[in-house]
């Protein structure tokens, strides 16, 4: 390709400042990223947002570089063949490349009474809308957070601190990802901060009232304040403009983040699911996916093969208030393991991972292609065996269903 190139980046979450950024390193290359917001929301602590502690936002400029265009809209349809994004403002925008890096937020509840009275918070706008009806709540009132993954533990604990009387309902075990110590360890800072945990299959919730959450026990939780946390979703933006996509709506990648419908288009973050296989949603995989998908244009420009994915050094990084927190080390595999780092210096490493990650960002758009992706010793060859176990166990389905 001669000339100029245009890349537009839509979604300016970790993976699409990063992605963006990454390819300021070419003169040659016009960047223009799409998000709904003029600040980058620092997703990581949006719990802190609901507990009062931080607002999670982040200027633009503090950690995209200058080059860059930013354009404050929503793209609301993808033209593969025109190679155009639609916008909600109006008007289209060409581009030569695409990077698809629209992230993730809650689900949409099933359960009936949890969209009206329950209050999601996986979103800027969700979290902060949350801040304002607890702020309004006497500090007696009894909060019950549904859902226990990293942001409901993290949320418990932030209000617990806070001295909010609050009640964990797990769905069944607390911190599904964590090892049984790990999980040991967290289970005992939330009864610390004095955090009533429900675990087990009994805990699923049945329905949420305006002051209750009923299991399907039958126990009924009074609550005045209920937070729902329970699944992440992806927007449905490129199953809605014709790109193939998993069960969830994460654009069907090969291993260099390429579309499997257009090599004009990649995908990186939540919202990428590279062979079938996506990567866990997380700030620890975003980062590095913008990277590579970056890379994957700017290897494409130079006239080389893109590298494969080769991400590893897996963990799990969770707060548990301001004074102590757990990170829980992984296999390669993303499997939990029986080593975990936990208490005050648990705390610190979950701040510098927290502060770390615009840390990259603000490097990467001083200087671009300074991010370090780590080759990871048996990454490729791990990632290997993973997809080719996919494809058996996709063989023997295929076999049985004949």
């Amino acid at each position: 390709m001669t000339g100029n190139t245009h890349v537009v980046v839509a979604g300016g979450g970790y993976a699409g400042v990063m992605a963006a950024n990454r390819l300021t390193q070419r003169d040659d290359v016009t960047v223009t990223l799409i998000n709904p917001r003029e600040e980058l929301v620092h997703r990581v602590r949006l719990h802190q947002l609901v507990g009062g502690s931080d607002d999670a936002l982040v200027a633009y400029r503090d950690v995209l570089a200058e080059r860059i265009r930013l354009v404050a809209d929503t793209v609301t349809r993808i033209d593969a063949a025109e190679r155009s994004v639609t916008l909600a403002a109006g008007g289209r925008l060409g581009y030569d490349y695409l990077i698809y890096s629209a992230g993730s937020r809650s689900a949409e509840p099933t359960v009936p009474g949890a969209a009206e009275f329950a209050y999601p918070m996986s979103v800027l706008e969700e979290a902060q809308r949350l801040r304002a009806v607890l702020d309004r709540t006497p500090a007696t009132a009894r909060v019950t957070v549904v859902g226990a993954g990293p942001t409901g533990i993290e949320t418990a604990a932030e209000l617990a601190e806070e001295g909010r009387a609050v009640t964990l309902v797990c769905g069944g075990a607390l911190g599904p990802y964590l090892h049984d110590r790990g999980r040991r360890s967290v289970a005992g800072r939330l009864a610390k901060l004095g955090v009533t945990v429900l675990e087990g299959s009994d805990t699923e919730v049945r329905a949420v009232t305006s002051d209750a959450v009923r299991l399907v026990s039958g126990r009924e939780l009074p609550a005045e304040v209920t937070i729902w946390t329970a699944g992440f979703a992806v927007p449905d933006l490129a199953a809605r403009s014709g790109l193939s996509t998993d069960a969830l709506g994460r654009v069907l990648t090969d291993e260099t983040l390429t579309s499997v419908d257009d090599e004009r288009v990649l995908a990186a973050g939540d919202s990428a699911a590279p062979s079938g296989l996506p990567l866990r949603m997380s700030c620890l995989n975003a980062t590095p996916l913008g990277a590579r998908a970056a890379d994957t244009v700017l290897s494409r420009l130079a006239g080389r093969q893109p590298d494969p994915l080769h991400q590893g050094l897996y963990a799990q990084c969770i707060s548990l208030g301001r004074k102590a927190g757990i990170y829980q080390f992984a296999t390669r595999s993303d499997v939990a393991v029986g080593v975990h780092i936990g208490a005050g210096l648990g705390a610190r490493i979950k701040e510098s991972v927290c502060t770390g990650i615009l840390g990259h960002l603000v490097k990467e758009a001083k200087r671009p292609g300074t991010f370090r992706l780590h080759r990871v010793p048996g990454g490729v060859a791990k990632r290997r065996e993973l997809l080719r176990a996919q494809q058996d166990d996709e063989a023997a389905l295929a076999e049985r269903a004949v």
